[in-house]
């Protein structure tokens, strides 16, 4: 009996092993903009239900948070609201000898963010800089009532608080303008409060009005709609990026390509975003 136990012993320990074996999966961990993170999660969930050997992790933070991770080399994918500063490409560069790898693979309509008994339904994106820079402070300035208007907005590590900033505002936001961390978190406060204003992801914009805007004053206005962004029409319009430290291989470069294919542009489209083309 002592000897036939020592021989079972021989013979499971190689099962044991195969088995560890079989169960390994392949790591992606992807960080970044919370505009991006629900888009981000769902190609994640469908993508590992059809790739069991493929594990992929998703958290936000904010454009710059992912992009950080990856110049520090915590994530294999930074999420991405906004096109990388030239900054943070030389620290690529001086710790990877490497520009990074952009791949633009969503567009996304800036949606301005209405409490919906506002009066107001359309503003150029001259009135929308002047608010957001307290020149205008009362919603009877741009044809609203009488009260002063209540500016919400993303904290700066967002790509959305960068890219409004530098599209649309052009300039410094006002000191009254309350920052949050995240666009849900910006579409509650307008959902909550009847004189606020905020922007953010399209896809985010239940329980709000969405407000049309016009280039200036002679250009109709219009909302970020499919049709409108496919266009170019809708003002602030934008890409939505991946960035790598180098082009993707093995694992990550079939995820990549999934995203980027028929599958993957479909899932945009569900979840309120645009296709890249």
């Amino acid at each position: 009996m002592k000897k036939n136990g020592i021989l079972l012993s021989i013979v499971l320990i190689p099962v044991i092993l195969t088995g560890f074996a079989f169960m390994q999966q392949t790591r992606i961990t992807v960080k970044g903009s919370d505009t991006m993170v629900i888009l981000a999660q769902r190609w994640a969930e469908i993508y590992m239900k059809n790739n069991p050997a493929v594990a992929i992790q998703v958290t936000g933070g904010g454009s710059g948070v992912g992009i950080a991770a990856l110049i520090n080399g915590t994530t294999d994918i930074a999420t991405s609201s906004r096109p990388i500063k030239s900054t943070e490409v030389e620290k690529l560069k001086e710790r990877y000898n490497t520009l990074g790898v952009q791949i633009p693979c969503a567009k996304d309509g800036i949606t301005i963010f209405l409490n919906e008994s506002n009066k107001v339904k359309e503003l150029t994106l001259k009135q929308l800089s002047d608010i957001y820079q307290a020149k205008i402070t009362n919603w009877q300035q741009v044809g609203g009532e009488d009260a002063s208007i209540k500016l919400y907005g993303r904290e700066n590590s967002s790509g959305t608080y960068s890219f409004f900033k530098d599209e649309v505002i052009k300039g410094d936001y006002a000191a009254s303008c309350q920052t949050l961390p995240g666009t849900a978190a910006v579409v509650n406060a307008v959902k909550k409060d009847k004189y606020g204003i905020g922007y953010g992801g399209a896809a985010y914009a239940a329980g709000v009005k969405h407000c049309v805007v016009r280039k200036d004053d002679k250009t109709p206005g219009s909302l970020p709609t499919a049709e409108n962004i496919a266009k170019n029409e809708y003002p602030i319009t934008r890409y939505l990026y991946l960035y790598m430290r180098n082009k993707p291989t093995g694992e990550t470069k079939k995820y990549v390509d999934w995203i980027l294919g028929p599958e993957g542009q479909k899932i945009i489209t569900e979840v309120g975003y645009f296709p890249v083309k």
